[in-house]
């Protein structure tokens, strides 16, 4: 296999993409936190909004006629899975504990995708791995702290790592599937697969989902606007050019967005001790990014 270097900063175009994905995710920590319904049923309104957005594209391309491309359509599926598996997670820690640290620590899905990748003989510089350990010793602070602070905090701090494990799984079956596909056939079939699994759970454990207020429903709206379409789809644009270690680092990003919006419109402030670990997570994501400056783009 031919080595590449993961961590080689993105063209102009794409570096928009992303940052335009940043800002939507961002948005979505301080909305779960906001609503009140039920996780699979937020999930999969979400979900089944956002594969209506791109259904009418995907049905012009018609990318279901030979072998690869249902090949790649099964890996969307697969990808779409995984995606429910993380928002599960992740949407249960904006509930268990507070906006800022749920989101920190799920955006530890890089070093996922890192490792993987090293494993496959991808090339990860030293100085990139010095910043992912600063990260990693940082949620090592911030799960410590919220594990004295409640039991129920740092129950949110486990689920949200697993949700960065999930995440780094979408990312990196996404990618595969998108060179095969286009991103409005893969995100139709990723985020319906997403949308069924999500309603089989909340079938399953009786979660209302229907007959909500229209507040209710604004926030779903917001969430399939933002998080789904700007941030989720915006990423999934820059995969077949980027690879998936620099798009889940740019998901670092996500956390100031989120902290400073749940501050200002739910007023929630992280623990003061907490905050030296979140610090520590975006200094190390600092290190990464600066290792990789004059490294190639990679096509």
């Amino acid at each position: 296999m031919s080595k590449h270097d993961h961590t080689a900063i993105p063209a102009a175009k794409d570096l928009g993409l992303l940052s335009l994905g940043v800002i939507g995710v961002g948005t979505s920590g301080p909305v779960i936190a906001a609503s009140i319904m039920p996780v699979p049923s937020l999930i999969f309104w979400r979900n089944l909004g956002g594969a209506a957005m791109m259904a009418p594209f995907a049905i012009r391309n018609a990318e279901w006629r030979t072998k690869e491309q249902r090949q790649a359509l099964a890996y969307s599926a697969l990808a779409g899975f995984f995606l429910a598996m993380h928002f599960i997670c992740f949407f249960l820690a904006m509930r268990y504990t507070s906006v800022a640290t749920g989101t920190a620590l799920t955006t530890l899905q890089p070093i996922f995708t890192a490792i993987y990748f090293k494993f496959r003989g991808g090339i990860i510089p030293s100085r990139a791995w010095t910043g992912m350990l600063i990260a990693f010793l940082s949620v090592v602070l911030i799960t410590g702290i919220d594990f004295q602070i409640s039991f129920r905090s740092f129950v949110g701090d486990l689920l949200a790592i697993l949700g960065a494990v999930l995440s780094a799984g979408y990312i990196l079956i996404g990618s595969k599937a998108q060179q095969k596909l286009s991103t409005s056939t893969y995100t139709t079939a990723c985020y319906l697969t997403c949308a069924a699994t999500s309603l089989i759970i909340a079938i399953a454990t009786g979660s209302q989902f229907l007959h909500f207020d229209s507040g209710q429903w604004w926030l779903v709206l917001a969430l399939i606007l933002g998080a789904q379409f700007l941030g989720h789809t915006m990423f999934n644009m820059t995969l077949p050019r980027v690879s998936p270690v620099v798009v889940s680092l740019v998901v670092f990003f996500e956390v100031p967005v989120s902290a400073v919006i749940a501050y200002f419109w739910l007023d929630q402030i992280p623990p003061a001790a907490i905050i030296p670990g979140i610090i520590g997570l975006l200094i190390g994501c600092g290190i990464f990014v600066s290792r990789a400056k004059a490294a190639p783009v990679n096509d």
